[in-house]
């Protein structure tokens, strides 16, 4: 099974359905997500996730509303009868929360909202695997919709982005701490413990990365580095010009013809008297400058 479909297993699975108001709200954000198709005086959710209708199903259950359920190629599909709810209103065969210009107060009705947020994307949300990618998304048909959602995960400081596509809208999240923060909220406990767990796991696997990435750079830039010395040393050796030079050259030279592998860090040391980095920095890069000068 997905990461999305483990998600929606465990919401499904939630015992608290004694609650009425947050089972209408959780009922709401089903009836907001792109999955539902009205016809008539008849709504229609359709899914290829057995967990979001088990969970629908017990809703309408709780709320005393009949329904039909079938299934075909792959799909569940749950019928019943257009709700009259006080939450939302129907436009051009759209359902729309009628909220939108309302306050947003989650502190006063924070079970509702959690419900609500819990009910969209049990009906149309999804989170890729977190092995590959950070990536939540809930589709709307309404624009309506999407914002209203957008404003109320905003008073719950989760920091979403509104995508308008040509038939529908969503909102989504690619932010692994926002991700998180959203997986609690909607009460996926569970959910929220693996996905920190993968989460360290990749970040962890990413910085190892990084830091083997950086060490092989470091590596590359000094064995071009040393090749490039000692070209320059050889040069002046071939040429009849290294006993030109000053005695700290010769003697960096010497100790950089026998160690090529060595940091400058490790040839200082190796010096009669040892000096820095940015000493024996400074004595290659002008032996270097000087076999140049001589054509080298």
């Amino acid at each position: 099974m997905s990461f999305s479909g483990d998600i929606k297993e465990e919401l499904s699975k939630m015992s608290n359905l004694a609650n009425k108001e947050a089972v209408s709200a959780e009922f709401i954000g089903y009836l907001l997500s792109n999955n539902i198709e009205i016809t008539k005086n008849k709504i229609n959710y359709a899914t290829e996730n057995e967990y979001n209708i088990n969970r629908l199903n017990k809703i309408l259950n709780n709320l005393n509303i009949d329904y039909d359920i079938s299934f075909q190629r792959r799909v569940y599909r749950i019928t019943f009868k257009k709700p009259a709810l006080k939450n939302i209103e129907y436009v051009e065969n759209k359902i729309q929360i009628n909220k939108a210009d309302n306050i947003i107060d989650v502190k006063k009705e924070e079970q509702f909202f959690k419900a609500l947020v819990r009910g969209v994307f049990l009906g149309g949300g999804s989170l890729n695997n977190p092995n590959n990618k950070y990536h939540l998304e809930i589709l709307f048909k309404s624009k309506v919709n999407a914002e209203y959602i957008y404003r109320v995960l905003k008073e719950f400081y989760i920091q979403t982005k509104i995508l308008i596509r040509k038939k529908s809208f969503s909102i989504y999240i690619k932010e692994a701490e926002e991700i998180s923060k959203f997986l609690a909220l909607i009460g996926a406990n569970k959910s929220v413990l693996n996905f920190e767990e993968i989460r360290v796991e990749r970040d962890t696997r990413n910085n190892i990365n990084r830091l083997v990435n950086c060490e092989t750079a470091n590596l590359n830039k000094t064995i071009n580095a040393s090749v490039t010395q000692i070209q320059a040393i050889r040069y002046l050796k071939e040429h009849k010009k290294f006993e030109e030079l000053p005695e700290n050259l010769k003697e960096i030279a010497e100790v950089r013809l026998k160690n090529p592998d060595a940091s400058l860090v490790e040839l200082g040391k190796m010096l009669q008297n040892p000096i820095g980095k940015s000493g024996v920095n400074h004595r290659l890069k002008k032996i270097c400058e000087i076999a140049e000068e001589l054509g080298g």
